[in-house]
């Protein structure tokens, strides 16, 4: 029998009519090999285009300014393309005017580039726990949050970085109209929500600051890269010049404020191009992944698909107004998460093979698709890390040839963040210690998810059990 593939947990793959080579080609040609040039300008557009549309379902008006989406007017965006989403998440802190002894408020379930640039700014983050349904951050204790840091140091904080884990969209609802009581800008951090919806909008559009990212593993990629999407023109400015090490309009280099080198680079731009043709197909794809695995396990006892709250918004005949959304056409969802990675939860209860072997080994390599350790774990423990059956069944999927991951650790349990305020209810470290990532990427085939189903499946030591 042939060696089967390793299937990886989220890759992005090229336009079928390789439009990548042909921007990348153009630059070349035309020796844009810079970080500017046509394709960085044509990516921002397609960018523009992309974060300011609605809902198909509820229509788009002629210009920008008539868009309309449930949550109210779409309005305009500026996107800048730059080098990293992390490098997106620094800036949009520079131009709320985060500096050092300042606070922010971040999502603690996330990845690093979360609240890693605020450190960089001399700032602290202040880290607020999940809600169960969306995973993502609690309205009620970010509330509580902003309150207690008041409290203690007499101002707000500058910022509130919320982040659409996994694809999955946030409570913006409430989390917008809590910050702008306090008067608080919003960051939200959707590197990994490219192209998910709240009742209809697009992620990254409703606060101040939207940040995406274009990282390999995301949506779509540009090989490395990110992008900041600014409220209008004049923020747009702003950030552009810090993105480019804060040049001045002199015909000699004059620097008044310190800049950064983080415009993305032509030749990315043009792969970022390519990959716009085809982002709604991928968006499409894991969506259909997700119904799949959902399908498959749900007679998996132990086993849990996390999936997106239910609930649509749909048309109002009562509606006075004509500009309303839902004057006429069908219900469109009010969570619609990209499921940019698929996620389950495997019970404590549930005994998985070999899991009596877990954490046995220090790891001394690089794990997950990571690009490489510096230092070999000192231990092969840590105070917080997923249960033994959640490792076990990892092991058994790696050397089935499956890539499967534990879900973020949260921030407030790292030990570089020890000493960082944390307003907790246990939800982000439960779920921690029962969660893992599946593969749902636009080479994860039906067949695929199939055999990794039946992989977990043949995982579960059913013996003794119910």
């Amino acid at each position: 029998m042939a060696e089967r593939k390793r299937i990886y947990l989220c890759l992005a793959h090229m336009s079928e009519a390789g439009l990548e080579q042909k921007y990348i080609k153009e630059a070349f040609d035309t020796n844009w090999v810079v970080p500017l040039g046509p394709n960085v300008n044509g990516f921002e557009k397609d960018l523009e285009a992309f974060v300011t549309s609605t809902d198909d379902t509820l229509g788009t008006g002629p210009s920008a300014e008539s868009k309309t989406s449930a949550f109210g007017p779409v309005p305009c965006k500026r996107v800048v393309a730059l080098a990293s989403g992390t490098s997106a998440v620094h800036l949009a802190l520079i131009a709320c005017g985060v500096k050092p002894g300042d606070e922010v408020i971040v999502q603690s379930f996330t990845f690093c580039a979360s609240s890693h640039p605020i450190t960089y700014l001399g700032a602290t983050p202040v880290f607020v726990d999940s809600e169960r349904e969306t995973w993502n951050m609690d309205p009620e204790l970010l509330e509580e949050a902003i309150k207690d840091r008041i409290a203690k140091t007499g101002k707000k904080p500058k910022a509130i970085v919320p982040v659409a884990l996994y694809g999955m969209p946030y409570q913006i609802d409430r989390i917008m109209e809590i910050a702008d009581r306090y008067e608080i800008p919003v960051i939200e951090d959707a590197a990994e929500g490219f192209g998910s919806r709240f009742k209809g909008q697009v992620l990254g559009t409703f606060g101040k600051y939207g940040v995406l990212s274009f990282n390999g593993n995301k949506m779509i990629t540009t090989s490395g890269g990110g992008a900041l999407i600014t409220p209008d023109e004049e923020s747009w400015r702003e950030i552009m010049m810090y993105a480019t090490q804060y040049r001045e309009s002199y015909p000699y280099y004059q620097h008044e404020k310190i800049g950064y080198n983080y415009r993305m680079s032509n030749i990315c731009a043009g792969i970022g191009r390519g990959q716009m043709t085809i982002v709604n197909e991928h968006i499409e794809h894991h969506k259909h992944v997700q119904a799949l695995y959902e399908e498959l396990l749900k007679e998996v006892k132990g086993v849990t698909v996390h999936r997106q709250p239910t609930g649509t918004l749909g048309p109002d005949p009562s509606a006075e107004s004509k500009t309303s959304a839902f004057v006429s056409g069908p219900s469109v969802p009010v969570f619609d998460s990209n499921y940019w990675l698929c996620t389950i939860t495997i019970d404590p209860s549930v005994k998985v093979k070999g899991q009596e072997n877990a954490y046995k080994t220090i790891v001394t390599g690089a794990v997950g698709g990571a690009a490489g350790v510096i230092h070999a774990a000192s231990s092969a423990v840590t105070d917080c890390q997923p249960n033994d059956n959640v490792e076990a069944m990892r092991v058994a999927l790696d050397q089935a040839g499956i890539e499967a991951r534990p879900v973020w650790k949260p921030m407030h349990k790292q030990p570089c963040y020890k000493d960082a305020p944390a307003y907790v209810n246990g939800v982000s470290e439960e779920i921690f210690k029962i969660g893992m990532c599946l593969p749902a990427g636009p080479y994860v085939t039906d067949d695929d998810v199939r055999y990794i189903v039946e992989t977990i499946k043949a995982n579960i030591d059913y013996t003794g059990q119910l």
